[in-house]
């Protein structure tokens, strides 16, 4: 789907200038409405993972990992390591793996641990879309702690819209008008009936009013 980069940098403008200042740097959302899609048929529903071009910033990157790959991962930045000692403590006590995973959106994993990760993990990150990205031991772990906190991912589930963060207040609308125009364009070339099948779109500041963009 394609909006007019003019029409993005206005309706930025105007989310900028109807929300109240807050103590705290809030985030930039964007709201899909989807329609003439039946939600109850699986297939209909949205689950992308989308490659934001200018990143949104304070996406917080969790790597289960062994050995090197978590030595690695360390000195690489990753903002939390759990290795297979962790992996199996948290295994025995849901509560706790809920807590540990809850600070984080993005999830990486060493490969040959995605069994154990898909048994402890995957009862509390499937439903919510954010399975971890399985990588091999000798990844180059710098790259993909970049590239994934570019990413945001798009899910509907049963009700027909989505929404995502495409940056934050300290942005320039500039940076986050090419993220809008990103996740637009991956939406519509996944929808069936492509931009036909996008109802009104929206942007918003965290506590601030909802600004339509189409």
């Amino acid at each position: 789907m394609s909006v007019p980069r003019e029409k993005i940098m206005d309706a930025l403008a105007k989310v900028r200038d109807t929300a109240p200042e807050r103590g705290f740097e809030q985030s930039v959302d964007l709201t899909v409405n989807l329609r003439d899609l039946d939600m109850r048929q699986p297939d209909n529903r949205v689950n992308l993972r989308v490659q934001l071009p200018n990143g949104v910033g304070g996406q917080k990157v969790l790597v289960f990992a062994s050995g090197d790959l978590a030595l690695r991962a360390r000195r690489a930045g990753a903002d939390g390591v759990i290795e297979p000692a962790e992996l199996n403590e948290l295994a025995s006590d849901r509560k706790a793996a809920k807590r540990r995973l809850k600070e984080f959106d993005i999830f990486i994993a060493e490969a040959p641990l995605m069994p154990t990760v898909g048994r402890v993990a995957g009862p509390i990150l499937g439903p919510k879309g954010k399975m971890p990205t399985p990588v091999p031991p000798q990844a180059s772990i710098d790259t993909i702690l970049e590239r994934e906190r570019r990413v945001v991912i798009l899910r509907s589930r049963e009700r027909p819209f989505i929404k995502c963060i495409v940056g934050k207040e300290m942005m320039s609308n500039e940076d986050i008008a090419g993220n809008v125009e990103a996740v637009l364009s991956r939406l519509a070339n996944a929808l069936k009936r492509g931009k036909n099948n996008i109802g009104s779109v929206y942007l918003k500041l965290t506590m601030g009013p909802s600004v339509k963009l189409v």
